[in-house]
């Protein structure tokens, strides 16, 4: 912010105007700004109109919703400035032999500025804190993939907004044995966020002293639905790694299935049991796998498959499956790099509308 002052405002403009594609981003504001104060049922209501009817009533729905968001003194003020602008007008005064009149139409142009520079006042002040979010959640990420005596890893997060609900993290447990965690919590933002540390906090404090993967899950899904939010979950795939040897165990808890690819054939790691905070009395299941040298697994957060073009298109699951048999005997690395370098294609410089978390892991 200090350097664009220095700049100056002319500089600046320019600067926009140089940087800007007007056309593609004043598209993507605008079916932002639609998502954002219309919900699904006035979406499908508006979608069975006629084109003339539907402009007319999404402008309205629109400005009622916004006006709705406003604080009370804001829609007040509003209210004021649309008066002052179509209906006073020019307003005449007289006192005694003395008679005067003043337009008053230029206080609504100031109203309306004024509301707009609380409202980004507002903004500003809430980006500090995400910011200050932010880099907490960073701090809570691995800073590195631990050497795992047997094994190669790689993890990887991108949250849709500033702050996100997707969990990577490494756990060390006693010596020969490694703990691999991607979690999911429902939703995005800073509310997703802050259960997502909370399911950090949660499996870090419990893991190290459980002796089996469904008793894990279990007691994780107690906490979870007990100081949760209402609809508010976390799907959830951890694996622990035997030092030096192929076994794996694992849990899925809700979360999509991950893959496993074999030198001859790819196999689907589904869900065994409910996602986390569902049901207080879920049943959960630990499952184990043998995986030879050069064998892998893939588990993937929801934002990577469910991540849509500008036409509305998904990457889906059959383009990631389509991908699968050229990762054999690549590092992990190398696969997480391919992996995002074909979401990114085929968002088309979208933003992506869901966090996005990767775990590779191979057998040496």
């Amino acid at each position: 912010m200090n350097e664009r002052r220095s700049d100056g405002l002319g500089r600046t403009v320019f600067d926009d105007l140089r940087r800007t594609r007007f056309q593609r981003d004043f598209q993507q504001d605008i079916k932002e700004l639609y998502h954002f104060y219309l919900d699904e049922d006035d979406r499908a209501r508006l979608d069975g109109m006629g084109r003339v009817k539907r402009s007319f009533w999404v402008l309205g729905w629109l400005l009622k919703s916004m006006v709705m968001k406003l604080s009370p003194l804001r829609r007040i003020l509003l209210l004021l400035s649309f008066i002052l602008f179509f209906i006073l007008g020019e307003t005449s005064f007289r006192l005694a032999d003395w008679s005067f009149s003043i337009d008053l139409r230029f206080m609504g142009p100031l109203l309306l500025l004024l509301i707009l520079m609380l409202e980004l006042k507002d903004k500003l002040v809430a980006k500090d804190e995400i910011q200050i979010a932010r880099e907490v959640q960073i701090a809570l990420l691995p800073r590195a993939n631990p050497p795992i005596p047997g094994w190669s890893v790689w993890c990887y997060s991108r949250p849709a907004n500033d702050v996100g609900g997707d969990l990577v993290d490494y756990i060390d447990l006693d010596g020969f044995r490694h703990g691999v965690v991607l979690g999911d919590v429902a939703g995005k933002g800073l509310g997703a966020a802050l259960l997502s540390a909370k399911l950090q906090a949660t499996l870090r404090a419990l893991v190290p002293d459980a002796v089996a993967l469904d008793d894990l899950a279990a007691r994780v899904n107690t906490i979870f639905h007990r100081d949760g939010l209402d609809n508010r979950y976390a799907t959830l795939f951890y694996a622990e790694l035997e030092y030096d040897s192929g076994m794996l165990r694992y849990l899925n808890a809700g979360h999509n299935p991950a893959f496993l690819i074999r030198d001859d054939r790819i196999e689907k790691l589904g869900a065994s049991s409910l996602p986390l905070g569902m049901m207080p009395d879920a049943s959960y299941k630990e499952l184990g796998l043998m995986l030879e040298p050069g064998e892998m697994l893939l588990a993937y957060s929801d934002g990577l498959t469910e991540a849509q073009n500008p036409r509305g298109e998904e990457f889906g699951l059959k383009r990631l499956e389509k991908m699968l048999p050229e990762f054999r005997s690549m590092p992990p690395e190398k696969i997480g790099a391919r992996i995002l370098k074909e979401a990114d294609r085929f968002l088309e410089d979208r933003r992506a509308g869901d966090d996005l978390s990767l775990i590779i892991i191979v057998r040496q």
